[in-house]
């Protein structure tokens, strides 16, 4: 008998991929605490530290060269894409737009099940506050949990993608929503919010089982009411720090990003937010450092109690929060290893602190900083500069609202001792000299409203600057900076392969040597990069994969935003998987697309209404639609859009809205609100078409 069939049975069964096995590796605190061999993305970070450091070498800086396009899987309904997927024994989980959730073999790019949170139905009138954004979820013992834009956690689980439970996170009466990624420490599962800006807002962070979804412990941000008594004696400590009747405006302080879980201190660090509102004018006008905005804070893991802060900007009034990313790492100062925390928050200073008491071992700036001089290391307290808070009711500080960095992650080399942090040199004229701040009051729900004036005019092209930097933690000091495009760009991940990789607003995908910063390899994938990139390994074999869909917060900036081309809806979102040696192809993509704003002939522009249109525009359209009606992708560009051509057509869009797409009702509106929007659009699109008239040859 012959042995030939046997023969090529065993070949097939060797030749034929195999498919993922769920459940080899325990997602647990002590799969999170390891650096582990790289064949696995665990956490948004990639595990504890946050460091978003891969150990993996196969591509690095002689081979990264052979990097191709291993499988390209079509996402055509999503749009923003700011997610960090995980990786757990051969299959990726991401959260795409609305919090839509997808389990994907790593493999073949074959989508194994998808679970829809149905966040537009759940959000109701309350999509007025929301992108479609979510950069990320959690992964704990054979479960996937996603918090959703409108406030939900729900555990989904990973082998069915199957509801496992959901409660919801938000205060019922407040419209608050979630962004950020959930994390995941000791059975619990810790989450946020956002909202500083259309409530009077409180911020807070709430422990759940992860088991259960029952509420384990909540912490509050910022003090409430003294005459409702304190949740806790930190509270009470806080509340010294404000003046007049600041629980009237909310405080602020939400925390929607940075949080990291410390495992050897068995504690949670809280990168807090900014003030609600921003000007601290209002919410305290007696002053004071108004804890706890813009601080770290750690609080005990398993109880939730207060154990030191450090606050970056004692009452902060410029919207410097420091929700960005905290990462951990043991660095050798003064001889001695410090266990230590990195963080790099908007206000421009790279901080350095001990994670046993929160003292700051070093503060420096690591781009243009306007606001204060330096940070005096006795005290830990910024030395702010004259006029740096508008007291004349205006001034033009650096960085502005959005930065010298933002959410996009940073991440940091152990081996090299470097972190890689994308950054943003643009300033802000602040400026209060319209705004009566004794009669100012906190929004109704839903308006955004900051106490000083922001988004009304266009955001030029050429405004500010763009960098990707490597800084040195412990010798303080910038080691290269290579040159973005305008306007933000994207998180990063660093390799023991000696590179860093990072997308950019332009549409590229560059890989970096990470000791000299030179540029090692490119491709341009067709559309602008919102997401951070991941790397893992499959039977030896290392992926890098990447989110493609321009999005987010940072594309609202009218022109500024809206130089890339890349328009509402007009380019298909994607997840690409790279491998050495593939020969897979970029898959045909549209080209850039500028709208070509309409001007109504023989409409005539009432120029009152079209000022009231203004106001109205920037506390409810600008959030999506950009400034001076500009879009830069989020929505519709009105100015060219026919339907914005009729009052009717308009009135009607407004009223109902379009929810299963995410524009929210404002069926509230009375008449003379919905003309003097209408108004304040054609009058936009007409001076667009006027100047691109006046410079035609």
């Amino acid at each position: 008998m012959s042995t030939r069939p046997f023969l090529l049975l065993a070949a097939l069964l060797v030749a034929a991929p195999t498919a993922p096995v769920l459940g080899q590796t325990v997602v647990d605190d002590a799969a999170l605490s390891t650096t582990g061999d790289g064949s696995n993305w665990l956490a948004y970070g990639r595990n504890y530290s946050e460091n978003r450091f891969s150990p993996l070498t196969e591509v690095n800086t002689e081979t990264v060269k052979r990097l191709g396009v291993e499988w390209v899987l079509d996402l055509p309904n999503d749009r923003t894409l700011t997610s960090t997927p995980i990786v757990v024994d051969g299959v990726m989980y991401f959260t795409g737009s609305y919090s839509k959730t997808r389990a994907v073999d790593v493999k073949t790019g074959k989508v194994l099940w998808e679970y829809d949170p149905e966040s537009i139905r759940h959000a109701g009138d309350k999509l007025r506050i929301m992108w479609d954004t979510s950069r990320g979820l959690a992964f704990w013992k054979g479960k996937v949990i996603i918090a959703t834009i409108d406030g939900r956690l729900v555990a989904i689980d990973a082998k069915t993608g199957t509801r496992v439970w959901e409660t919801n996170t938000i205060v019922p009466d407040k419209y608050y929503y979630i962004t950020g990624a959930p994390r995941v420490f000791r059975g619990k599962v810790l989450i946020g919010n956002g909202g500083t800006e259309q409530n009077a807002a409180r911020g807070y962070v709430t422990a759940y089982d992860a088991e259960t979804g029952e509420q384990a412990w909540r912490w509050w941000i910022v003090p409430g009411n003294p005459a409702d008594g304190f949740e806790n004696e930190a509270m009470e400590m806080a509340a010294k720090t404000w003046t007049g009747e600041w629980w009237k405006y909310g405080g602020g302080g939400n925390a929607w990003n940075g949080v990291t879980y410390d495992p050897e201190y068995n504690q949670v660090l809280i990168g807090t937010g900014n003030g609600s509102p921003w000007n601290r004018k209002i919410r305290s006008p007696g002053g004071g450092d108004n804890l706890f905005l813009c601080s770290i804070v750690a609080l005990d893991a398993d109880t939730g109690e207060y154990k030191w802060h450090y606050q970056t900007v004692p009452g902060e009034t410029w919207d410097y929060n420091s929700n960005m990313d905290i990462v951990l790492a043991d660095l050798e100062i003064g001889g001695e290893t410090v266990k230590a925390l990195m963080h790099a928050p908007k206000n421009g200073f790279f901080y350095v602190i001990d994670r046993r008491d929160g003292k700051v071992l070093s503060a420096d700036k690591f781009g243009k900083v306007t606001w204060a001089s330096h940070v005096d290391l006795e005290t830990g307290r910024p030395v702010e500069m004259p006029g740096a808070r508008y007291e004349d009711g205006e001034e033009e500080i650096w960085p502005g609202p959005f930065g010298t960095h933002s959410w996009h992650a940073m991440s940091y080399n152990p081996e090299l001792g470097v972190v890689f942090i994308p950054t943003i040199e643009m300033p802000a004229l602040y400026s209060d000299k319209k705004i009566d701040l004794k009669a100012w009051r906190s929004p109704e729900a839903g308006r955004l409203s900051a106490g000083v004036e922001f988004g009304t005019g266009d955001v030029p092209t050429d405004y500010g600057l763009s960098y990707l930097i490597a800084w040195d933690p412990v010798e303080k000091k910038e080691l290269w900076r290579n040159r973005l495009p305008n306007n933000w760009n994207p998180g990063t991940l660093s390799t023991a392969g000696g590179l860093v990789f990072q997308g950019r607003a332009s549409g590229i995908f560059a890989a970096y040597d990470a000791q000299t910063g030179g540029e090692l390899w490119t491709i341009d994938l067709g559309l602008g990069i919102s997401a951070p990139p991941v790397t893992y390994s499959v039977d030896g074999k290392q992926y890098v994969s990447l989110l493609v869909g321009w999005g987010g917060g940072g594309i609202n900036l009218g022109s500024l935003a809206a130089q890339h081309g890349w328009a509402y809806r007009k380019h298909t979102r994607r997840l690409y998987t790279f491998a050495l040696d593939a020969t897979g192809a970029v898959p045909d993509s549209a080209p850039p697309f500028f709208p070509e704003p309409i001007d109504v002939a023989g409409f005539e522009v009432d120029e009152t209404l079209a000022a009231e249109g203004s106001e109205r525009y920037v506390e409810h359209c600008f959030w999506c639609h950009g400034s001076a009606a500009i879009s830069g992708g989020n929505g519709p560009d009105l100015r060219a859009s026919p339907v914005s051509t009729t009052y009717d057509g308009f009135r009607q869009v407004v009223v109902e809205g379009r929810q299963p797409l995410g524009m929210p009702r404002f069926r509230d509106y009375d008449e003379r609100t919905l003309q003097a929007l209408y108004h304040y659009v054609r009058q936009q699109a007409r001076m667009a078409v006027q100047a691109k008239t006046a410079a035609t040859p």
